[in-house]
């Protein structure tokens, strides 16, 4: 791709607006610099129904495409936490159709035939490393990858623990592998199977089942709209660095 540049007059159109030219999906529009993709979008008049979600880098809805000036490379990112730059075009893949099986997670082993049966694509990868290349989140997806070949299903869950299932490591995979799918497998597997259960919150859980905090959930539904914002303001906030052995003050409700 040739270098896009500014000439005098857009240059000086630039400094006085403020603007840049970005293009979105082949049209242009001037956006501030300041702007994330996302926002970018809604400045230019789109509204968002798909492809956004936490806003936060978290839920991977808004998984985006696109290329910079004078660059061959086609890069991919989330749009909210990518910030414009002049003469970028950008397309959005809010949704990525991989192949998703079906299986009822109460019935499967968790062993690397479950994952080869539900997933036998995964023997296809060429360890070309471009998924990894193509995270967001900076997941080594090869090695999980590798993990769920050898049938390691705690690797491969503890190895994909942040994926966000935004799709671009199979958007750009040259084996046509559903590796986000194939990690929440493997996560799936481990929590039902191999993870440790939690001791703590097995008997708060049959604590909820007994009803113990029945009444107080019913005087809440009957608590006045002003008297629920004076309690939501006057809770006691765990510290944002507490520890593990942190309690509120008042344990009435614990």
């Amino acid at each position: 791709m040739a270098q896009t540049t500014q000439t005098k007059e857009e240059l000086a159109e630039t400094k006085e607006t403020g603007l840049i030219p970005i293009f979105i999906m082949g049209q242009k529009y001037e956006v501030p610099p300041s702007l994330t993709i996302q926002k970018a979008l809604e400045y230019a008049g789109y509204q968002l129904i798909r492809g956004c979600g936490c806003r936060g880098g978290i839920c991977g809805a808004c998984a985006t495409v696109y290329r910079k000036p004078g660059s061959y490379r086609l890069e991919v990112g989330l749009s909210c936490q990518t910030v414009v730059e002049p003469y970028m075009y950008i397309t959005q893949i809010p949704f990525f159709p991989a192949n998703k099986a079906t299986y009822d997670i109460n019935l499967l082993e968790p062993t690397g035939e479950t994952v080869a049966s539900l997933y036998p694509e995964i023997f296809k990868c060429i360890g070309c490393n471009t998924c990894t290349r193509s995270c967001p989140m900076d997941i080594d997806v090869l090695e999980y990858i590798s993990q769920a070949i050898r049938g390691n299903i705690r690797r491969a869950a503890e190895e994909s623990f942040d994926c966000v299932m935004c799709g671009l490591c199979a958007a750009r995979c040259p084996s046509e592998l559903a590796q986000y799918l194939t990690a929440i497998l493997c996560r799936r597997l481990y929590a039902k199977y191999q993870l440790a259960k939690a001791e703590h919150l097995e008997k708060q859980v049959k604590a909820l089942e007994a009803g113990k905090f029945e009444a107080d959930l019913r005087a809440l539904m009957q608590t006045k709209e002003e008297q629920l914002k004076t309690l939501y303001k006057e809770r006691e906030v765990e510290p944002a660095m507490a520890d593990e052995t942190w309690e509120p003050k008042d344990k009435s409700h614990l």
